[in-house]
């Protein structure tokens, strides 16, 4: 038990640091929500100029991931596929707004009550 215990210790903190990292970060949720998928706005990344840059000469991008693919190939899998389905399942839900992430913080006009001042408050003698 002595070595192998030893080597699986540490592995909540390696996920941890693997899960901050930025290199692989894609798009929010609500960035493809309010900017991507409005109609100019998807035709113009559908047809995107050649970029040596990117995968597939940028040719091949599903605007729901904000991914590109080599090939028109794998971005026809790609959307047969379970991560693109839950996506678009994902993207149907409305996007979070400010007021209602206020109003859940406890800072929203809703129910909201006044203070009562010092004075107003009965005192007992």
């Amino acid at each position: 038990m002595g070595r192998l215990r030893r080597s699986r210790t540490h592995h909540a903190q390696r996920d941890v640091h693997r899960a901050s990292r930025t290199r692989a970060r894609t798009k929010d949720l609500d960035q493809i929500q309010l900017i991507d998928l409005d109609p100019k706005n998807r035709a113009a990344l559908e047809a995107q100029p050649i970029d040596l840059e990117k995968p597939g000469l940028a040719q091949h991008y599903c605007v729901e991931c904000a991914k590109h693919f080599e090939t028109d190939t794998a971005l026809r899998s790609h959307w047969k596929g379970k991560v693109h389905k839950r996506r678009c399942k994902v993207l149907k839900e409305p996007a979070y707004t400010i007021e209602e992430a206020e109003r859940a913080a406890g800072l929203g006009r809703e129910g909201k009550r006044t203070p009562i001042s010092a004075k107003a408050m009965p005192i007992d003698t």
